[in-house]
């Protein structure tokens, strides 16, 4: 049984692999996306992100398309409190921002969709720095003593306002970010690592990082000459072009036959292996595409694993 690990300061015990929400709806219709939730919990995940944008972008689409998803599918399977649920609020077409008011109405609307009575993570999906940080926490604050909100975090923030955020959170014993989503992984480095990793170092706060993957670049699946089917094989594709892609390939595939593991499983792992970081983000869009994630919960890499894939990075 793998064991859960536990999300910052909070009560939140998680699977170290965060399933992401971002295909239902997208590129996974309800039917494929039960199949992928039934098979992610049925290995013991319990840890699903999504965000109340998901997915405006597809024509036809509203934005909420994943969390109506998911609410369908906790109630079908009745198992509300066996998932920790984690969504976002700035980004919705009919509830953009992070003025107290919006956090508020996108909350209830995220929470009709969800068809539940609380959240258990809530992330400022993309922070606004026109909004004083007083007025975010000052409303996300109310949602979790009002029972609407089990905890807070944050996505795509700096560290100084991510820093401000926790002052003035510890100043007016307000809820407290407890974790941190940024973009992060073997061929983006420099968003997170340095000043913000440093915050969340100091304050106890867990990464949860987004395109873990590289929007499937780093699942060796893109190579030299080859042509993918996949709805975002151009933002992948494009680090084949670069040297640092092509040492980090070389280095996932040398890592990945010396554990039996996929280059996707190994680059998970690389992710996992990192100060501060408790459960990366990925997705999938078929149940094929489940057990090379799941594996990271299986596999520890040793220093040298981790030291050949950092150096191949840098």
């Amino acid at each position: 049984m793998t064991s859960l690990r536990t999300l910052g300061s909070s009560d939140l015990d998680v699977f170290p692999l965060c399933l992401g929400g971002n295909v239902f709806g997208w590129t996974a219709d309800e039917e494929t996306s039960f199949a992928v939730l039934d098979a992610y919990t049925a290995a013991g995940g319990n840890f699903v992100d999504t965000a109340d944008s998901y997915s405006a972008w597809i024509e036809g689409n509203q934005g909420g398309e994943s969390e109506t998803i998911i609410g369908k599918w906790v109630k079908a399977r009745g198992n509300r409190d066996d998932v920790v649920i984690a969504t976002k609020v700035s980004q919705h077409p009919d509830f953009q921002g992070l003025s107290a008011a919006n956090i508020k109405a996108a909350a209830d609307a995220s929470l009709r969709r969800l068809g539940t009575d609380h959240i258990d993570l809530y992330y400022t999906h993309f922070d606004q720095p026109e909004v004083p940080v007083e007025e975010i926490i000052g409303a996300l604050d109310e949602l979790v003593r009002a029972g609407k909100v089990r905890n807070i975090a944050a996505s795509n923030i700096s560290a100084e306002r991510l820093q401000a955020s926790l002052e003035f959170s510890d100043r007016e014993g307000f809820a407290r970010y407890v974790a941190l989503q940024p973009h992060y992984n073997l061929v983006s480095r420099d968003t997170y690592e340095g000043p913000l990793q440093d915050v969340a170092a100091r304050e106890g706060l867990s990464a949860v990082p987004y395109f873990s993957l590289a929007s499937g670049f780093l699942t060796g699946k893109y190579r030299p000459g080859t042509t993918v089917d996949s709805a975002r094989a151009g933002s992948a594709a494009k680090h084949l072009e670069s040297e640092r892609g092509q040492r980090v390939l070389a280095a996932l595939d040398e890592v990945a036959r010396s554990h039996d593991a996929s280059a996707a499983t190994v680059a998970l792992a690389w992710l996992a292996a990192q100060p501060t970081v408790t459960a990366p983000i990925a997705s999938a869009r078929t149940t094929e595409q489940l057990p090379a994630l799941l594996a990271v919960a299986d596999l520890t890499l040793t220093d040298d694993d981790v030291k050949k894939l950092t150096e191949a990075s840098a």
